[in-house]
């Protein structure tokens, strides 16, 4: 039976739950994939560090360059993370003659053709299924499975963190920092998350996403994010009745001639399969123009559902598949025609409005009229009790309209003098056209 060596660079979380993974299914493994894996090096600075995976050893060092120079390894596997030392070391890597299996989606993002020329200059192979979506084989079933189909539309939720918080801030009522503190304390959000909660995790993952889908590269520049720190519990309920869920969605379009590529807080209708994906958990809806819709959920983060993937890349590594595979998808290398990119502001959508205001006659009248004149019209308005006595929430959602529309709108209601705060502004996804939010 064939054997392939393997080196894991990078002995964290993930970095364990793949060599656990290597050492106890090999056997399982070889039988099911008609290859055999060979753990061959182990490293990491801090070798100390209590573990639950007994590794010889033999096998383990703290230097890269055992891993890099070692003949009987013929994928390397990195689990370091960032965009500096990791970046440089799949370079050295490949330089090498090794193939590369990483979940890095910030290096993949900020640096991918700069790793792709390095990897076509020297005739291998960089594997990522494990960098979107953890578990969910979500760059296979783009690459492959969907390979008959021009994508028209890519709505998917890619961080668990987040998913997580807005889960609990629906079902429970809890305040952001709240829903927050809640994650942090079950493990499902870091002690600093603002690479979550500001979108920007997503927003990686978006354009790895976007690139394969669309095919062509996506300079992360071009994709537009928000994250959900400023997500009030009122503006949920709100949502609730009329009929909404809010998620933080990453999206990918095209329209009117540009790709528009967006991660942002959505309204997304509750019948919506994405609208019954709660907790930590990814899902992905993809639209071909073959096959019609598609939908993919499953664990989006984690130690086992990560290694998972990664085991599935170096399987792919050992039979030959990724080898024929990356050496023609041509965006990786920024070999693909380039795709004219829709700003923001050009990027048409429904939105919901809240404004606290005071409570006096006029106001609704004033807030439609400014809407009006930067065409924009109403769909429908919400109005409860005040919140306090000077004040009243005034719920506006609009037939869809340009964002930058919408943003000049704000701008002049924000200046009546009825307007007790800034604004609330919520994009929505449309009940009838899904496909265009």
């Amino acid at each position: 039976m064939q054997t392939t060596g393997v080196a894991v660079i990078g002995f964290g979380t993930v970095g364990t739950g793949v060599v656990g993974l290597l050492l106890e299914d090999g056997d399982r493994l070889a039988h099911a994939a008609g290859c055999r894996l060979v753990l061959r090096r182990v490293c990491d600075v801090d070798l100390d560090r209590p573990r639950d995976v007994s590794v010889p050893a033999d096998l383990l060092t703290t230097r890269a360059e055992d891993c890099l120079n070692d003949p009987d390894v013929q994928v390397i596997v990195e689990t370091v993370g960032g965009t500096t030392f990791a970046v440089d070391l799949m370079k050295q890597a490949l330089a090498a003659g090794k193939h590369v299996v990483t979940a890095n989606k910030a290096a993949l993002a900020e640096r991918g053709p700069e790793l792709f020329r390095a990897a076509h200059a020297a005739g291998r192979s960089i594997s990522f299924e494990a960098s979107c979506a953890a578990g969910i084989p979500i760059i296979r079933a783009i690459r492959d499975g969907l390979i008959a189909n021009r994508i028209s539309g890519l709505t998917a939720i890619l961080n668990g963190t987040c998913n997580y918080i807005l889960t609990r801030m629906s079902s429970t009522g809890a305040a952001y920092g709240d829903a927050l503190a809640e994650a942090q304390a079950k493990g499902y959000a870091e002690a600093d998350p603002t690479l979550d909660v500001s979108g920007e995790d997503a927003r990686h993952k978006l354009a790895i996403l976007g690139a394969l889908a669309f095919g062509t590269h996506v300079d992360l520049a071009n994709v537009y994010v928000e994250g959900i720190r400023g997500i009030s519990p009122q503006d949920i309920t709100f949502g609730a009745q009329l009929g909404y869920v809010l998620k933080l969605l990453a999206i990918g379009r095209f329209q009117d001639g540009g790709l528009s590529l967006r991660v942002h807080p959505t309204f997304i209708p509750a019948e919506n399969p994405l609208a019954t994906v709660t907790g930590a958990d990814n899902a992905v809806l993809l639209t071909g123009h073959a096959v019609g819709d598609t939908f993919y959920e499953g664990p989006g983060a984690g130690r086992m559902p990560t290694a998972s993937s990664i085991v599935a890349d170096l399987v792919d590594v050992a039979l030959g598949r990724a080898q024929l595979t990356f050496q023609h998808i041509a965006w990786l290398a920024g070999r693909s025609p380039s795709v004219a990119m829709q700003p923001i502001a050009g990027v048409r959508s429904r939105t919901y409005l809240r404004f606290d205001v005071a409570d006096e006659t006029g106001v609704l009248a004033a807030v439609a009229g400014a809407l009006g004149r930067h065409d924009i019209s109403v769909a429908s308005v919400l109005q409860r009790e005040p919140t306090r006595p000077d004040s009243v929430p005034l719920v506006i959602t609009t037939h869809e309209a340009r964002e930058g529309n919408v943003a000049d709108a704000l701008a002049e209601i924000q200046n009546l003098p009825f307007m007790n705060c800034p604004a609330v502004r919520i994009r929505m996804l449309d009940r009838h056209h899904e496909d265009a939010p």
